[in-house]
């Protein structure tokens, strides 16, 4: 089987899971964007899955991102793309991200909002990223103090708040952490109504996470396979 085929196969997979958990819970799949995660596969991947219909990218690490952004760009010149920021980000790497991130989802600190909105220039669609245990670790805003970031971004004129991100914690299950979040989302919807995606949901969790409202599931080895070495 070559690669093509490999990636048409794991995308109608990954698709009809996404539609038998949305059928679950009584939900239209059109609800729910497939991201697929990108990170230490080459260009030539993304542009297969472009290729297959999807649009929607994420990376984790900058320096990889840039790059492949570049090449993406090169081998696809009229693909219609949006690129995601979904690692941890450090405030000296804001105005790189912003070079090639169309949306970073993994804003966790008015430090970090402060960068962003000096280094884009333009209007930059972010996520908070969320720690529903609060461990310190593991990054993220803890639950409680949500609302008062988001007030804090809204009061950026460079930066759009679309919504919020979350990884389940070790030690929790899916089901807990992902209730959690979207509790905390319909309070936020109600003073900020631009805040409406729920990121929540991955290759081994994503029907748990459907069934509590995530409103897009970020997908990496159930469409590419196991990770490769990270780029040089």
């Amino acid at each position: 089987m070559n690669r093509r085929d490999e990636l048409a196969a794991n995308l109608a997979e990954v698709r009809q899971r996404i539609e038998r958990a949305c059928d679950a819970v009584g939900r239209d799949s059109a609800e729910v964007t497939l991201l697929a995660v990108t990170k230490t596969f080459p260009a030539a991947d993304v542009a297969l899955l472009s290729d297959l219909g999807l649009t929607e990218f994420a990376e984790n690490r900058d320096q990889e991102a840039g790059a492949k952004v570049a090449e993406f760009g090169a081998l696809r010149p009229d693909a219609s793309a949006r690129w995601h920021m979904v690692g941890s980000l450090q405030r000296n790497k804001a105005r790189s991200v912003v070079g090639w991130a169309d949306q970073v989802d993994s804003v966790d600190s008015e430090r970090l909002v402060d960068a962003l909105a000096r280094a884009a220039g333009r209007a930059l669609d972010v996520l908070i990223q969320v720690s529903i245990d609060g461990d310190p670790q593991r990054g993220g805003c803890p639950l409680p103090d949500v609302p008062r970031l988001a007030e804090y971004v809204a009061r950026k004129d460079e930066l759009v708040l679309r919504g919020v991100m979350t990884v389940a914690p070790l030690g929790m299950s899916p089901v807990q952490a992902f209730d959690a979040l979207q509790g905390a989302v319909t309070r936020l919807r109600d003073d900020h109504p631009t805040a409406n995606v729920i990121s929540a949901g991955m290759s081994g969790d994503l029907e748990d996470a459907i069934a509590c409202g995530s409103t897009c599931v970020r997908v990496g080895t159930a469409l590419l396979g196991s990770r490769r070495l990270a780029s040089p």
